[in-house]
């Protein structure tokens, strides 16, 4: 086996998760991953923790999409169950067909947000891990050679992260005491929010491996103005191009995109809470050095900021603080390489990506 799985798995059950005997684990990935899976359950086996797998098939996700009744797509109590006797969660990516699920009627997504909202919100509640094997189709998706996306990947992963929370604790410092965050990207993007109030967390790779932003969350009512992202969203297997969103107190009032503006629409249109953004993300991991299509990765790259309608992380939300409510949470990706600029309380603390604490900042 390539070293650099075990590697991989090493980090998974050490840096995110101190994984141990008493944990029931559940493991939910692609047969293409299949190589990471095999790894990873040696260091359960070497732990004495007991795993439980579940396979996933995309091509089996949309024939049942394209048969069921949006109207009768509901919560499946058993899949609850599990997850509430579930102790860490481990949700590996990798596809064979990343557009796999294109034909999916966007309504249909829309109904299966709204059905798993009481799975998701359990989820939340254990310790869980998001991750990525490297594979054949990413890799295409990506323009890369599936050697070259391996080492992309692995170059992101196998990192050292007490550095990278370091780095980005610097950026933690700044937004955490902060009331006002504004964004501003050429003459497309330029959108204030308040964050009064709310924490800004550090991931340092413990729930998204790779790791690398800080997140914070909007005051829901509170965010106003435009904004262009320019870069694509990959959702249920098609491309979001050029997606702009337009605030008034808190509120989408004004929505369009260049393609699948209707899938764009069908999300706004899950609950009352996808139409306000639920989380506000800075990308640091210089490590993750081009857009490939994969929000696990593009969104902590660096020179970006992301925002995400609906559900807000309960994480950045203090108890006597409005939590935004939705089933869907959905990122996207503001480019800040040029022409941009990040303000915190009216002082500019990135321009054109650069942060103030880096070499190269201008003042």
């Amino acid at each position: 086996m390539d070293p650099r799985v075990s590697d991989h798995a090493d980090v998974l059950v050490e840096h995110c998760c101190d994984v141990t005997a008493d944990d029931n684990v559940l493991v939910r990935a692609p047969p293409a991953a299949e190589d990471l899976v095999v790894a990873l359950y040696e260091r359960l086996g070497e732990r004495g923790a007991r795993p439980a797998l579940h396979w996933g098939s995309a091509r089996a996700g949309r024939a049942y999409a394209r048969a069921m009744d949006p109207e009768e797509y509901r919560t499946a109590d058993h899949t609850l169950a599990e997850m509430k006797a579930t102790d860490i969660v481990f949700m590996i990516g990798g596809s064979r067909n990343t557009a796999e699920t294109s034909d999916v009627a966007p309504e249909m997504s829309a109904a299966r947000g709204r059905a798993r909202e009481p799975i998701l919100k359990e989820r939340l509640d254990t310790q869980w891990v998001i991750t990525q094997h490297p594979t054949a189709g990413n890799a295409q998706k990506a323009e890369m050679s599936t050697e070259g996306y391996e080492a992309f990947v692995y170059r992101a992963v196998n990192k050292d992260w007490d550095e990278q929370r370091e780095h980005q604790a610097q950026l933690v410092d700044l937004l955490d005491p902060a009331s006002e965050v504004r964004i501003v990207s050429g003459d497309t993007t330029d959108v204030t929010m308040s964050v009064d109030g709310m924490d800004a967390i550090n991931d340092d790779g413990e729930m998204n491996m790779p790791g690398g932003e800080v997140f914070t969350a909007p005051v829901p009512d509170s965010v106003d103005g435009e904004v262009l992202f320019d870069k694509p969203l990959l959702r249920s297997g098609r491309e979001i191009e050029d997606a702009f969103l337009r605030f008034e107190d808190g509120e989408v009032v004004e929505h369009s995109a260049e393609q699948n503006e209707e899938l764009l629409t069908a999300i706004l249109d899950t609950d009352e809470g996808a139409r306000r953004l639920g989380e506000l993300g800075i990308g640091m991991n210089r490590d993750i050095d081009r857009f490939t299509y994969n929000m696990l990765f593009d969104e902590k790259m660096g020179d970006t900021v992301h925002m995400a309608v609906g559900d807000a992380i309960g994480e950045c939300v203090p108890e006597d603080a409005e939590k935004n409510e939705s089933a869907q949470h959905v990122d996207m990706i503001v480019d800040m390489a040029e022409d941009s600029r990040i303000e915190i309380d009216g002082e500019v603390i990135q321009r054109n990506g650069t942060f103030r604490f880096e070499d190269g900042f201008e003042t």
